[in-house]
């Protein structure tokens, strides 16, 4: 199985912190965050991985190369204009012509990608999601029935809905969803899995847990506490 980690988000909401460097390099426990994701993936088997870029991309080049330091083979492409989480595709639609997985690189979490793997497999899914369960305000939710199919996206609610769970970073995907990804800007949660769902399309979700989203300066310096002290 091959993997994309989406590495071109500008992190504006760390301020300063990301002037000079992306998003996704700053330092949580002695290394980026973005290695986490790789060391993840490289866990499960996962080791063929492309890797989207848009700010300071040199910096990700110059710190992964090809990804043999790291027990992977990494491609990389450059986004001038970003094209959003599932506009990322379009630059690597070649690579993805089996079942597929895409991590975001600013998101640590300890997830079981192996039983999310075989959960996708067995409910014959054309996209899993992985899904944690946090305050939903001003996030992407998603509402599941008992099997944990999807029944509902919603996308950055101004308050807490009951019943629903948080897009933690984590798709697994089958390569028709290219099909179904336009040439330009777009966005998994706001255009294309609610555009899936309607047309019948079997989406599942994936319940896991300890996911940092590091999108925020007091999230970050939580996850560079935490990691310290391990």
């Amino acid at each position: 199985m091959k993997a994309l980690i989406l590495a071109a988000g500008k992190g504006t909401r760390l301020k300063e912190l990301t002037k000079e460097i992306p998003k996704v390099m700053l330092d949580v426990g002695g290394k980026p965050c973005l290695r986490y994701n790789i060391e993840l993936l490289k866990k499960h088997g996962i080791t063929e991985i492309a890797i989207n870029t848009h700010v300071f991309p040199e910096q990700i080049k110059n710190y992964f190369g090809d990804g043999s330091k790291f027990g992977v083979k990494i491609k990389y492409s450059y986004e001038p204009i970003i094209l959003g989480t599932s506009g990322a595709l379009n630059n690597f639609r070649e690579i993805f012509d089996d079942t597929f997985i895409v991590v975001y690189g600013d998101v640590i979490h300890q997830t079981n990608l192996a039983e999310m793997i075989k959960l996708h497999k067995q409910k014959r899914a054309f996209a899993t999601l992985a899904l944690d369960d946090r305050d939903s305000t001003g996030k992407g939710v998603v509402l599941l029935d008992k099997e944990f199919k999807v029944l509902k996206f919603v996308e950055k609610p101004e308050e807490r809905i009951p019943g629903t769970l948080i897009n933690s970073g984590i798709y697994i995907l089958e390569p028709e969803i290219l099909e179904n990804i336009p040439e330009g800007f777009s966005d998994f949660g706001k255009d294309i899995f609610p555009r899936l769902l309607e047309s019948g399309k079997k989406m599942y979700g994936f319940k896991t847990e300890k996911v940092i989203d590091i999108g925020t300066l007091e999230v970050l310096e939580m996850a560079r506490k935490l990691f310290s002290e391990k």
